[in-house]
């Protein structure tokens, strides 16, 4: 398997991880500890980034604040316009050691907004990076459309769409094809099997974790 951070292909159990993120995550957070660590490879503290439904008690969005230039991160729920919301979910979530961790860290470059990733508040080509972090599952098929085609468009010329989600609840195949036909490419090797050792929850069904990393085609 692949280890270099742009491949884009399912997590697996020998691939690293970290089990603390602003605070320790939870162990129901089952690809979380992946996700995050594999994250951090495309973070810069040049760029200008969006946490794509970020969550509410989710700490991404927080440690972006500490390591980039300028964080936005939107989520659909109005409890992300509420600082006291915020931190009474990461109580009931996490902890209150939790909600203190994230009150301790910086906020000035943290700009929350309530939005649907089907229509974006940003202008063309605001972002470096876009990070949409196990979210497109809960999406329908023609909502992905959208929400990718907003990616693409708030995404500036050598911006990188850091992607992932839980399969089988999104279709693979059908997913790639939303997202070339968005205007993506992916920006290293792929691999789409699916291999014995992924990383995995028998929670759902039964769920494996995709990772990808993508740009904008050039024309």
């Amino acid at each position: 398997m692949p280890t270099h951070p742009y491949v884009s292909r399912f997590f697996v159990n020998t691939d690293a991880r970290r089990d603390k993120l602003i605070y320790d995550l939870p162990e129901a957070w089952w690809s979380r500890p992946y996700e995050y660590e594999w994250c951090t490879h495309f973070i810069s503290p040049h760029d200008v980034v969006l946490d794509a439904a970020c969550g509410i008690s989710h700490p991404l969005k927080f440690y972006l604040a500490e390591h980039s230039a300028e964080v936005y991160a939107c989520d659909k729920d109005a409890r992300i316009l509420s600082h006291e919301a915020i931190m009474q979910n990461i109580t009931e979530d996490v902890g209150a050691a939790a909600a203190r961790q994230v009150e301790a860290g910086p906020v000035n470059r943290l700009h929350l907004a309530q939005a649907d990733l089907t229509s974006l508040p940003y202008e063309d080509e605001s972002f470096d990076t876009v990070f949409c972090i196990s979210v497109l599952e809960h999406l329908s098929v023609q909502e992905a459309v959208l929400a990718v085609r907003e990616f693409h468009r708030t995404l500036n010329g050598e911006g990188l769409l850091v992607l992932t989600f839980d399969h089988p609840a999104v279709n693979l195949p059908r997913m790639n094809e939303i997202l070339l036909q968005a205007g993506f490419q992916y920006w290293g090797e792929t691999d789409f099997n699916l291999p014995a050792d992924a990383v995995r929850t028998d929670q759902w069904g039964g769920l494996s974790c995709f990772r990808a990393v993508l740009k904008k085609a050039q024309i």
